[in-house]
């Protein structure tokens, strides 16, 4: 067994070869990668295959009978993953997808108020900025709370932007360039203190650590399979505080309540989060991210969280050894398993990774490494070593 070159001790270690074994890729990449795609599990390919097997068996007659089951154990696993309860949970095809049948029921019910303010910081995922910004011709007040070192914004900052105009406070819990996890209780303290709801994209989050969303008092929150959750594209989720009186400005089909009455004058909402449901969820994706979820849930989360904090401590460590500026969070508290560096040729340093077989990823000059729990010291060990030959 590699040594860790950080303090700690990696949880998972009787199961590892088997879990590892679920991912073809690790077989021939070293993959810190998982920010940006999660890694192919068998267990997926077998969910893909057993879809298309259904398909061609029963045609249109598996919806009725074995799909729109399988779409609730997708909405189940997803709930499972943030501590939430299967009523809560609408599937969607993107986070930029509930962002926007969010941020139109929100804006649509606060218009009497006059509250046209939306916050987001500097550091959000751009899809937010495009959203919003593209909206502002039509009155929208849109706010970007700045950041000063391009690794975290002061919740103190972010509290000053919220006021008795914003409607919705819109941000990451772990920023995508720079890895730092933000207080989700806090953003929502701050959010319901002024009146606000709030929406925390998880998207960069959710299956690399532990999240309490009803514990947590969040109004919204969104997150994938697509990442951390090895699910891959095409299938995200909605989550929907139980409590919340708040209807979705369009509705589908899927979204009300007697939805095979097929009666097109039929605009009575479903009552739980599936009333914000955009149209028939892409069945084909929920099975790939079927089997991805189910190989998290089993696992469990919070042990998946203990590994990937060792994980990327101990990959931390060597590319400081190497003389690696690290581009993260003072606070070792609110340090995800993202991992980056300042890199003079972040592009060309990731092409020079996949040559020798390492799999990372950069933003801007920034090269970033995401270590998950499938990964090993090895891995980041190798990693470090051939970075510093290119």
């Amino acid at each position: 067994m590699v040594t860790n070159s950080s303090s700690g001790s990696v949880p998972l270690e009787a199961r590892f070869d088997e879990l590892r074994a679920q991912f073809p890729i690790l077989d021939r990449k070293i993959y810190l990668n998982s920010n940006s795609l999660g890694a192919l599990s068998r267990r997926s390919m077998a969910e893909r295959s057993e879809f298309e097997e259904l398909w061609n068996e029963f045609g249109a007659s598996a919806w009725y009978e074995i799909w729109l089951a399988k779409l609730d154990e997708v909405r189940a696993g997803f709930g499972q993953t943030i501590g939430a309860e299967l009523p809560t949970i609408a599937l969607m095809p993107s986070v930029s997808a509930a962002l926007t049948a969010v941020s139109a029921a929100v804006l649509s019910n606060l218009k009497r108020s006059n509250r046209n303010k939306v916050v987001l910081t500097e550091l959000d995922f751009p899809t937010v900025g495009h959203h919003f910004l593209s909206q502002k011709e039509d009155g929208l007040d849109v706010e970007i709370v700045p950041s000063t070192d391009g690794v975290r914004v002061p919740l103190e900052a972010i509290e000053a932007a919220v006021d008795e105009n914003t409607a919705l406070l819109v941000t990451s819990h772990v920023f995508f360039t720079s890895g730092t996890i933000q207080d989700a209780a806090e953003l929502t303290r701050i959010a319901h203190a002024a009146g606000s709801y709030i929406f925390l994209d998880a998207y960069q989050s959710n299956g690399q650590m532990a999240i309490d969303a009803r514990g947590l008092g969040v109004d919204f929150l969104a997150g994938g399979a697509l990442k951390w959750l090895c699910g891959g594209p095409g299938m995200a989720y909605l989550y929907v505080r139980s409590d919340l009186s708040i209807d979705p400005v369009t509705l589908s089909w899927f979204g009300v309540e007697n939805q095979f009455g097929f009666d097109i004058q039929d605009v009575v909402a479903r009552k739980d989060a599936r009333r914000f449901e955009l149209g028939t969820p892409a069945t084909g994706a929920a099975y790939t991210a079927a089997g991805g979820l189910s190989i998290m849930l089993e696992t469990g989360i919070d042990e998946i969280q203990a590994r990937n904090e060792v994980l990327s401590a101990d990959l931390r460590d060597r590319l400081k050894a190497e003389g690696y500026s690290l581009h993260q969070s003072p606070d070792r508290t609110e340090r995800s398993s993202l991992v980056l560096i300042e890199h003079p040729d972040a592009a060309g340093a990731v092409a020079g990774l996949a040559k020798g077989g390492v799999i990372a990823d950069h933003r801007g000059s920034l090269l970033r490494f995401s270590p998950h729990f499938y990964n090993c010291f090895e891995d980041n060990e190798h990693a470090v070593e051939l970075l510093t030959d290119i």
